[in-house]
């Protein structure tokens, strides 16, 4: 253990290092990460080891820049993620791992087709992890000055996982944004919250599927998940609604919205007292859903509402629920339509973050905001029309 007067001496000299956390000249950037790692304890022989083989990819970058799934519609995102084989394979593993499915249903209260959802979209039930170094993917993302505030600390995971033996810097893979395992996890939430489901002394996500999934529902119920209720049921609505308050910043208790009348199509309405939103992921002419409680916990794990609805209503097809309605919704807006829409209401006044033609949350309420100004039906759903009324 270093004397409390040379730790002293080396945070001192790792001050200037420290000032600039993204960006510049690599090799100054690791210089920066080891004199961080070691002012926190870590020893010098134990970094360099670690650090050894650290290298920008340039991959990596490639990946971050082009998510175009997410400018997908929620029905074109689905059609292409849940397949008959996915489906089929997903009720296998139900029976296949329905010890460790029963295990997490009573400690966590997460439904097993909620896991089954997630472990499917996020590596095929384990077939597809992803081949990035998952060092270099961190190393990468938190020397680019995007967002290194949150890739860097998973640095620092990711050494405490190497001193323990369980993560090695030039062997272990995963996706480009650094998560590990078939359920896909960070690993700042693999030490927080992994969890040892199928007993042998340590967490392994990658092969162990026990551990993957009991490690997931252990994130999910750290972030709220209310135990054993729904989080996503299908539904019809009237035409009468007002569709201003549809959308998840409006919540009423499920009576109410029966009241109105919303009606659950092909299972039973959730308890009368939850409070739910109405969910309208193409506006009032496409799906609907009624957002239960336990729907934005689905946030904590993936911030796109198209994925976030698409994995929830996958679970609930998991579940037993039919296909959705598609409905007739007016068509998406091409990307550079939508990067236009964006444009003009960023030049009204609108925050509507980058202009990058997905359609976010900031966007979807400015959408919202004008149709209501414009006296259109105020469904958060961008259409032509109202593009060219702007």
């Amino acid at each position: 253990m270093k004397s409390i007067l040379t730790a002293a001496l080396f945070c001192t000299l790792a001050t200037p290092l420290l000032a600039k956390t993204c960006g510049g000249s690599f090799n100054n950037f690791l210089a920066g990460i080891k004199a961080e790692a070691v002012a926190s304890g870590h020893q010098p022989a134990t970094v360099d080891q670690f650090l050894a083989h650290a290298r920008i990819d340039k991959k990596v970058i490639s990946a971050d820049r082009a998510q175009g799934v997410f400018k997908l519609n929620f029905t074109d995102f689905a059609k292409r993620v849940i397949s008959a084989d996915r489906m089929s394979k997903g009720q296998s593993n139900r029976k296949k791992y329905a010890g460790t499915f029963a295990k997490i249903q009573q400690t966590y209260g997460v439904d097993p087709s909620v896991m089954l959802a997630f472990w499917a979209l996020e590596t095929d039930y384990g077939a597809f992890q992803g081949d990035f170094n998952t060092l270099n993917a961190l190393l990468t993302l938190s020397h680019d000055c995007r967002r290194p505030d949150l890739f860097r600390p998973q640095i620092f995971a990711a050494l405490t996982l190497f001193e323990r033996g369980d993560f090695s810097p030039t062997k272990t893979t995963g996706a480009w944004a650094g998560e590990i395992g078939m359920v896909q996890m960070l690993p700042a939430d693999i030490i927080a919250r992994g969890v040892d489901g199928d007993g042998d002394g340590h967490v392994t996500l990658k092969s162990s599927a026990a551990d993957a999934l009991m490690s997931g529902a252990n994130v999910i119920a750290h972030h709220g998940w209310h135990a054993n209720e729904p989080w996503l049921v299908e539904v019809t609505v009237p035409d009468t609604l007002d569709w201003a308050q549809t959308g998840l910043n409006t919540s009423k208790p499920v009576s109410e919205w029966a009241a109105r009348g919303v009606k659950a199509r092909g299972v039973s309405m959730p308890a009368a007292g939850l409070q739910a939103s109405i969910l309208l992921p193409q506006g009032r002419k496409g799906p609907a859903f009624l957002a239960l409680p336990n729907f934005k916990v689905y946030f904590e794990w993936n911030q796109s509402l198209v994925y976030v609805t698409t994995a929830a209503y996958f679970a609930t097809r998991l579940a037993g629920a039919p296909r959705f309605d598609e409905g007739n919704p007016d068509p998406s807006l091409s990307d550079s339509q939508m990067k236009s829409l964006q444009q003009k209401l960023s030049q009204k006044g609108y925050d509507v973050g980058k202009i990058d033609g997905i359609l976010g949350a900031k966007t979807r309420d400015a959408v919202r905001k004008e149709q209501i100004r414009l006296g259109l039906p105020a469904d958060a759903w961008p259409t032509k029309d109202l593009l060219s009324k702007l």
